[in-house]
This record gives structure tokens, C-alpha cells and sequence, in this order.
């Protein structure tokens, strides 16, 4: 499957930007082979136009923003968050007209992140409870480009068969080859699954064998939300990772967690040191994989544990099948 070549990718919510990349000034980013320009408005607020101005096509994302309006670094013709040219410095007297205008995309603001839908979205930004639990504090982990398939990544973190291989150096068990008692609940856009694995490592308690209790929550088409419990109790552990696919085969990796605080604190450096080195070791593997991810289940074969896979490429088809159907009516 490529994502380029399916429209109903662009009615999808994407974590393009962290808002703190912002702050010094607009920035670029290419959302399934869009060019955006990302900025602050007057009131802080992200906003996501087509990055090339409508003068003589110069890249907005180079250019300054002044009161709240990204200026083109050409000629300084200014422009809203609604795309609309609104001051041309060498007419300064002339309303610039409806004429000379931009496209502007759907643009809100989540969890740290600007958000940008292309088209009118289908569902709205994933709700991720535990970011509104007192308990629970959100930092920021991954923003990078990897060299793989958004759904790859999405398939992997539901895959509770690769730790016992991928992760012999983090937690991976290979006495735990797969997860007891999985259940999977679809629900709209999405599914909850649950189940147990033994790992050897927890983050809490790093140096123990124990047991993860797996509550988590996949969203179409592409943010996991983990929450890892573990038997011997001690604070959850909440991984949220999202894929923006820049195009074919290229994904801006988000990641933040949200780490339980049960009264005894936290070793902020020691969390970000274990997820990331888990990561990396998915990483490894991942850009390996063929980005033309077969949605038909017979273009790959399949075991038991590959449910959460075969679950996510069933509901992704039928909302390509559903979706595109419709548009082309």
C-alpha cells in the first residue's frame, strides 16, 4: 500500500510540528508530499498554509513572521492563518484583494504538537486519557525521519511476538516468545487491545524480571498509545507513538510518553535512556521492511500473534474502499 496514491490519507490528523520549533519563526515541513509552512499566529495559535507564495512562488517557510503573518522572504507579502495575502509593502495603501491568497489547511494544537489535517478530517485528534490525569506528566521523547512505512511501525507496536528477538537488549524475554490472554475491541477508526507479557526488565525496576500488563489503543491511520502496568504494581508507563508520512516510505517519528508519578518521583534521564535504546533496536529492523505493506492478507503470511497486524490492514481497506468510494461518485 502506498500512501501517496490513496486520498483518504489526507483526511487524517498528523502531529507535523512540536510548537516549540515555532518559536523562533516559521518552519517547513512536506505532509504526504505537501509542502507546508508552520507558524504562530498573534495569539500563539499554529497555523499550516501551502509553503510557496502566490507572487512569484518563493518558499514562505524562509521568510519571518510578522504580527502574527507569515512574511514572504522575496518580496514581504504578509499573509493570515486563513492563507489570505493581507499587506503588500510596495501597495501599502491597496487592499491586496481575495485574489491574492494561499492554501490553508486544517491546524490545531495537542499534546505539545501542531497538528495538521489536509482535507476535512474524518475523526477528530486521538484523546489520550491519562494527558488529563493529575498523575501523569507528558515529555516529549522522538521527532525524527525514518525510512519506513507509517503502518509498518504501527503493526510493530502491537506485534508482541518481535521482543523475544528485537529486544534481547532492553526488555525481551526469550522465554516469553508471545502474549497471554490478548483480546482486541474495535471501536470506530480504531481498536483497544489488551494482554500480558513477560519481560526481563521494567522501567521502574530495571535490574527485575516481571510482567507487563498491555492496555493500549491504536487510531487510524497512524498513533499507537501503549500504557504498560506491571505485576508487581509500581507507576504506568504511557508510549505514544505517531507516524506523519512525508511520502512513500518516509515517516516523521513522534514519540512522548506520559510517566506516572506515584509519590516516590522518577529518573526522567534513565526513562528517556530505556525508550530510546528500544527504539533504536525497532529502528533497526524497521527500515529493513518493505514499504509496500500488502493490505490483502494474502500478500504475506501470517501466524497466530499477528492479529493486531491483520486487524489494522482489514480496517485501513475498508476506509480506503469506504472513502474513496464515496469521492468518486
Amino acid at each position: 500500500m502506498n500512501v501517496m496514491e490513496h486520498p483518504v490519507f489526507r483526511r487524517f490528523w498528523y502531529p507535523v510540528m512540536p510548537l516549540s520549533h515555532l518559536e523562533a519563526g516559521p518552519r517547513r515541513f512536506v505532509l504526504l508530499g505537501e509542502p507546508l509552512v508552520l507558524f504562530l499566529d498573534a495569539d500563539g495559535v499554529p497555523a499550516a498554509l501551502e509553503d510557496r507564495c502566490c507572487h512569484r512562488s518563493a518558499q514562505l517557510s524562509l521568510g519571518d513572521v510578522c504580527q502574527g503573518r507569515v512574511a514572504c522572504p522575496y518580496h514581504g507579502w504578509q499573509y493570515d492563518r486563513t492563507g489570505q495575502c493581507v499587506h503588500v509593502p510596495q501597495m501599502p495603501d491597496r487592499d491586496p484583494g481575495p485574489k491574492r491568497r494561499v492554501r490553508a489547511f486544517h491546524c490545531d494544537t495537542r499534546y505539545g504538537y501542531a497538528w495538521v489535517a489536509l482535507e476535512d478530517p474524518i475523526y477528530r485528534i486521538p484523546a489520550i486519557p491519562e494527558a488529563g490525569e493529575p498523575d501523569f506528566e507528558l515529555i516529549q521523547e522522538f521527532y525524527e525521519e525514518w525510512k519506513v512505512a507509517g503502518l509498518r511501525v504501527m503493526e510493530n507496536e502491537l506485534d508482541m511476538a518481535h521482543p523475544s528477538y528485537v529486544h534481547l537488549g532492553t526488555f525481551g524475554s526469550p522465554e516469553h516468545l508471545v502474549a497471554r490472554d490478548a483480546h482486541i475491541e474495535e471501536f470506530d477508526g480504531g481498536f483497544h487491545y489488551t494482554g500480558r507479557l513477560g519481560v526481563t526488565q521494567a522501567h521502574h525496576a530495571q535490574e527485575d524480571a516481571n510482567e507487563r500488563f498491555l492496555d493500549c489503543s491504536w487510531f487510524a491511520p497512524f498513533v499507537c498509545r501503549l500504557r504498560i502496568n506491571y505485576a508487581d504494581g509500581g507507576p504506568a508507563h504511557v508510549i505514544v507513538n505517531c507516524q506523519v508520512p512525508i511520502d512513500h516510505g518516509r515517516s516523521q517519528v513522534v514519540q512522548f510518553c506520559l510517566q506516572q508519578d506515584d509519590g516516590g518521583g522518577f529518573d526522567r534521564e534513565a526513562l528517556l535512556a530505556f525508550d530510546r535504546k528500544v527504539t533504536l533496536e525497532d529502528k533497526h529492523v524497521l527500515e529493513s521492511t518493505d514499504p509496500d505493506m500488502p493490505l490483502d492478507p494474502r500478500g504475506e503470511k501470517h501466524m497466530e500473534s499477528d492479529k493486531p497486524g491483520l486487524v489494522i490492514r482489514r480496517m485501513m481497506e475498508r476506509l480506503i474502499d469506504e472513502h474513496e468510494s464515496v469521492a468518486s461518485v
